[in-house]
């Protein structure tokens, strides 16, 4: 009987953690991860907006790079609320279905930049491999069906996770490791077997960030074949140069991502200020990095930010 009157009770909420042993100096840590939102969202935003406005940016590369700052934004956007409310109201508390429905966009928003980073990498395979091609077949249907594509696919892949969560019992601890809900966290909360999760989560990740990050390291070998097949010097290292934001945005994504998963796996030993850290680092890392990246290898988007700032002198004084 008493099984049974748990089976399928769940806690109103889950408590979140902030960073273990630095509870007290949360007020002081609230202004830098303020910034780093702010940096992020103004970042990511300004991407957006030059890409629009400047119709020289209009060719795939940039497309791509638009919809890696969509990216960005979502998961800026999906952790903001939690994050904040822990560090500057102290507010530790998330609904049952509101952490359900983070959890789900995390892990899209997640999905959506992996294939994103794909797309990219083909785009310079064809650039690289038959520049004088590039505009035909990289043509702007090709790249919207690509969106599109990428779109769909976060959104089925991670579809079923929240209702596999939503059916599996909690009766016990409803305190999370992170400040945000990750799949994997509030699986091990549950008082049921998960097999089913873990085997669905595998398959999800093998299908999302395995294909992926295989797929780039195809793609990779293949540009250094094509380049190392240059006769001129100057055209490697140029070739190669037209490659060196998206390495960038691929160690950026992909080495937080690999860090927390190992943790997962084989660091149940180590100290949770470790966890909450990789953790914040694999959400927060890209958003912040990546536009820093992308401006300083972009003439256009640096001056739209001078821009930006020359504006806002101007107001400030007048």
């Amino acid at each position: 009987m008493a099984g049974n009157n748990y089976s399928h009770f769940q806690h109103p909420y889950f408590v979140l953690t902030g960073i273990p042993g630095l509870e007290q100096e949360y007020y002081w840590m609230a202004f830098p991860l303020g910034a780093i939102y702010v940096i992020a969202l103004f970042g990511n935003g300004v991407i957006i907006s030059t890409i629009k406005s400047e119709s020289s940016l209009h060719i795939p590369m940039y497309y791509f790079l638009c919809m890696l700052a969509f990216a960005d934004m979502g998961l800026t956007l999906c952790t903001l609320p939690s994050m904040l409310g822990i560090f500057w109201f102290n507010y530790k508390f998330i609904a049952f279905d509101a952490c359900l429905v983070q959890m789900y966009f995390i892990h899209t928003f997640s999905a959506i930049e992996s294939g994103v980073l794909v797309a990219m990498a083909i785009d310079r395979v064809v650039a690289i491999w038959n520049p004088l091609r590039y505009s035909t077949i990289l043509t702007n249907r090709v790249v919207c069906k690509t969106g599109m594509a990428i779109l769909s696919r976060a959104v089925c892949v991670v579809f079923p996770v929240p209702f596999l969560i939503k059916r599996l019992p909690f009766y016990r601890s409803n305190i999370l490791s992170h400040s945000f809900c990750l799949h994997q966290d509030v699986m091990r909360l549950a008082c049921a077997s998960t097999r089913v999760n873990s085997l669905y989560g595998l398959i999800a990740v093998v299908f999302t960030k395995g294909s992926d990050s295989l797929s780039i390291l195809l793609s990779y070998v293949f540009i250094l074949r094509t380049v190392m097949a240059l006769a001129s010097r100057e055209g490697q290292w140029k070739a190669l140069n037209t490659c060196v934001s998206h390495i960038c945005a691929v160690l950026i994504f992909y080495v937080p991502l690999i860090g927390v998963s190992v943790i997962h796996r084989f660091g149940k030993h180590l100290s949770p200020l470790t966890h909450a850290l990789m953790a914040n680092a694999y959400l927060l890392v890209p958003p912040v990095l990546n536009p820093i990246v992308y401006t300083v290898k972009t003439k256009e988007i640096r001056k739209k930010i001078i821009q930006i700032f020359v504006q806002a002198k101007i107001t400030a004084e007048g």
